[in-house]
């Protein structure tokens, strides 16, 4: 993690695989793998980032377990161990980063939503609360950026009226949220 205790993108993968094993069960390493990059292209678009993470070097560290095979070679059937169930909770409450719209944060707030209900009820309700507090800072961000371009000509203060908007809405649309995952 980084010093803010947000994640790095090799996180962000450890956090699709083991969520995606923690909410489906034990899965074949092959569907493992297609999941978590079907999920994070579909996010992040193709990115040499997000692929470096092996679901053998999780397995190595004993956050996966083989039920049977042993690898990438046998197609192993995989499942989250209660090491893997501590990573993954851990990954789950860590720090996201402004602005909300960089295609990596986006990547993030979708997995923490996706594997959410991973989560104890008032921790569920600890994450979004917090997101909500990010995008009231970013809307300040926002706003404070409005409030000096307002003047200036051209389309700036149209896309930050639009991006602030968008914003409001998650912000509101999470505020919402804190109640139905209490």
């Amino acid at each position: 993690m980084y010093r803010d205790n947000s994640l790095m993108p090799k996180e962000a993968v450890r956090l699709a695989a083991l969520g995606t094993a923690a909410a489906r069960g034990p899965l074949r390493y092959a569907d493992l793998a297609a999941s978590v990059r079907h999920f994070t292209a579909r996010i992040v678009g193709p990115s040499l980032d997000m692929m470096g993470t092996s679901l053998e070097l999780l397995r190595l560290e004993g956050l996966l377990e083989a039920a049977e095979g042993a690898g990438m070679s046998d197609n192993a059937l995989l499942s989250i161990t209660e090491a893997g169930r501590a990573e993954l909770s851990t990954l789950l409450q860590a720090n996201v980063r402004s602005p909300s719209s960089d295609p990596f944060n986006k990547l993030v707030i979708a997995l923490k939503l996706r594997f959410l209900h991973l989560l104890p009820p008032d921790r569920r309700r600890d994450e979004v609360q917090a997101l909500c507090g990010m995008f009231q800072t970013e809307l300040a961000r926002l706003e404070e950026l409005r409030a000096t371009a307002a003047e200036e000509p051209g389309y700036l203060a149209d896309w930050l009226e639009h991006d602030i908007r968008q914003t409001e809405a998650a912000r509101d649309w999470l505020a919402a949220m804190v109640e139905r995952v209490g």
